[in-house]
C-alpha cells in the first residue's frame, strides 16, 4: 500500500513539473508599489506602446498543442468618453487562415515600480525619466463572424512603461538585454463562435507569456523545443534567419 502512495505521489509530481509555467514575471523581479494610480494617469495615452514591436518579435501560442497564432494590432485610439478604454483593430492568422477583429482595452490598474533597475550598467539612471512601473488592463477582441474559423479572444494584459522626461509615456524597453524581458504580456483564451470550442491563447513582445516551460528553452531569446515546431513555428524559424518580414496583415 506504502509503495503505491508513493508511486501515485512521483507521478503526480512529475504531472505538476510538466505543468510549470514560465515567463509569469514581466517585471522580472522588479518590486512595485500596491496603490492603483490608474485615475492619475488617466489623462496619457498608453496606445502607442501596444503597437511599438515588430511584428516578426510577436509571439503566440493557440491551444494546448502550442499551434502557432500570429496577433497583429493595426490601430489603437482612446476613448474621448472613457479616458481608461482603447479601441483597437487588428488581425490573427493561424496557419494560413486570417481574420479581422474589433474590440477594446480597458485599463484596470497602474502600478508604480521602486526605480531599482535602470538598464544595463544603470544607463537610464540619469536619463530624466520621471517613473515607470505597469499597466494591467482587460481586452475584448472579436472577429468578423463572416469570416472562417473566427471567434473572440478575452483576457489580461500586462504591459511595462515609463514617463519621460517630457511628460510622454513611453513603451519600456530599459532592460530589454535581460534573459527574462518580455513585454505587453496577453493571457486568455479564444472560443469559436456558436461552439463549445475554447482554446487558450497567449502572446506577447519577445516572449510567450504564462507557456509551460517546455516549449520556450531559450535563455537569451526564444527559442522554440524542437518538437512543436509542426505546429507552424518552422516559419517562423526560417524567416528569422532570413531576416525577412512578409505583412500577412496587409
Amino acid at each position: 500500500m506504502k509503495y503505491k502512495i508513493l508511486l501515485l505521489a512521483f507521478f503526480f509530481s512529475i504531472d505538476s513539473f510538466s505543468q510549470d509555467l514560465c515567463k509569469t514575471d514581466i517585471m522580472n523581479g522588479e518590486k512595485l508599489l500596491q496603490t492603483n494610480e490608474v485615475e492619475n494617469f488617466s489623462k496619457y495615452d498608453f496606445s502607442e506602446l501596444w503597437l511599438q514591436t515588430d511584428n516578426n518579435l510577436v509571439y503566440g501560442i493557440l491551444g494546448d498543442d502550442f499551434q502557432r497564432i500570429q496577433i497583429k494590432l493595426i490601430s489603437i485610439s482612446k476613448n474621448i468618453n472613457n479616458q481608461n478604454e482603447y479601441f483597437v483593430y487588428g488581425k490573427s492568422k493561424v496557419k494560413e487562415n486570417i481574420c479581422e477583429f474589433v474590440g477594446k482595452i480597458t485599463i484596470l490598474k497602474i502600478q508604480e515600480s521602486k526605480r531599482e533597475h535602470f538598464g544595463v550598467d544603470d544607463e537610464f539612471k540619469n536619463s530624466g525619466i520621471k517613473t515607470q512601473g505597469l499597466l494591467t488592463a482587460k481586452y475584448e477582441f472579436f472577429e468578423n463572424k463572416l469570416q472562417s474559423h473566427s471567434g473572440y479572444f478575452t483576457g489580461s494584459l500586462e504591459t511595462k512603461w515609463f514617463l519621460d522626461k517630457d511628460d510622454k509615456i513611453q513603451y519600456d524597453n530599459i532592460n530589454i538585454h535581460s534573459d527574462g524581458y518580455f513585454n505587453n504580456a496577453f493571457v486568455g483564451s479564444w472560443k469559436m463562435y456558436h461552439s463549445i470550442i475554447e482554446k487558450k491563447c497567449h502572446w506577447g513582445d519577445y516572449r510567450v507569456p504564462s507557456v509551460e516551460c517546455g516549449f520556450d528553452i531559450g535563455a537569451a531569446e526564444f527559442n522554440i523545443a524542437e518538437k512543436y515546431h509542426k505546429k507552424g513555428w518552422l516559419d517562423s524559424i526560417e524567416t528569422k534567419k532570413r531576416e525577412t518580414i512578409k505583412n500577412w496583415w496587409e
